[in-house]
């Protein structure tokens, strides 16, 4: 399912090698490496408190790892200026709040802030940019709403639109699918994909992650248990000892099912 993308630009790739976080001495992730290939999408998977998200910000930068390291290309991002970092990977996490009263609008040409220069206002770069994205994620009729009235799967929408004004070459997404109902779901996660970036994301539902990424890591307890194509990873087993429930697991030419069975 790997692919070029749309405009043609060759994706690029964000590495964790050895990776490890720790918060007052007690380790939350530990050794852990990810290695996309460029414009594939990996599934990041494992119950809460698995360590999916802190893995997340140590890659974008957010959190700086207690040992091992991050790379875009090969290179360290911590040489790379954080303006030309958030020129090519961008983070959509779980939860966003404010205390300003923005519309929509506004929010989506947060992902245009990396392309300007210091103090300088949007462009018609910038401007058309921000309505391919809203017309992308089917927002288009409420840019001029207020954020703050939106439902809760509105207010992802806005929040991938912001990533993809940003025209990124990776996409990072926690959690992208919470708030949403089933259509929009496979709405968003078709749309991620055609995108052509390389994509990482923690996902909880292991059919959807099975049929739209190329890769599975599963993380349990901050390690890396299993990693490998869906139809590898994604068996009755590990699914008991991860998540501690049992499931059927079957395989046809659609791909991957998980059917959860009653205590």
């Amino acid at each position: 399912m790997t692919g070029e993308p749309p405009t043609g630009r060759i994706p690029s790739t964000l590495e964790a090698r050895d990776v490890s976080w720790s918060v007052r001495g007690r380790p939350i992730i530990t050794d852990l490496s990810l290695a996309p290939e460029p414009g594939s999408m990996v599934g990041v998977l494992g119950p809460n408190g698995s360590g999916k998200s802190t893995l997340l910000r140590v890659m974008t930068g957010l959190l700086r790892p207690s040992t091992g390291r991050v790379l875009l290309d090969g290179t360290d991002i911590r040489v790379l200026p954080r303006r030309q970092f958030s020129r090519r990977v961008a983070l959509v996490e779980q939860e966003v709040s404010t205390d300003q009263n923005p519309t929509v609008r506004d929010v989506i040409e947060l992902g245009r802030i990396p392309h300007r220069a210091a103090w300088s206002g949007p462009r018609a770069a910038d401007d058309a940019a921000v309505l391919r994205a809203a017309a992308t994620t089917a927002l288009t009729d409420r840019l001029d709403q207020r954020y703050s009235t939106l439902s809760g799967g509105e207010r992802q929408r806005t929040q991938i639109a912001r990533a993809l004004a940003q025209e990124p070459d990776v996409l990072v997404l926690d959690e992208p699918t919470n708030h949403l109902d089933i259509r929009h779901q496979l709405d968003l996660l078709t749309l991620v994909r055609g995108t052509g970036a390389t994509v990482v994301a923690a996902l909880h539902d292991l059919t959807l992650a099975a049929t739209f990424c190329d890769r599975l890591e599963v993380l349990s307890w901050g390690r890396l248990v299993a990693g490998g194509r869906p139809s590898e990873v994604l068996t009755p087993e590990l699914i008991q000892d991860v998540y501690g429930v049992r499931a059927e697991v079957t395989h046809d030419g659609r791909g991957v099912h998980v059917r959860y069975l009653a205590r």
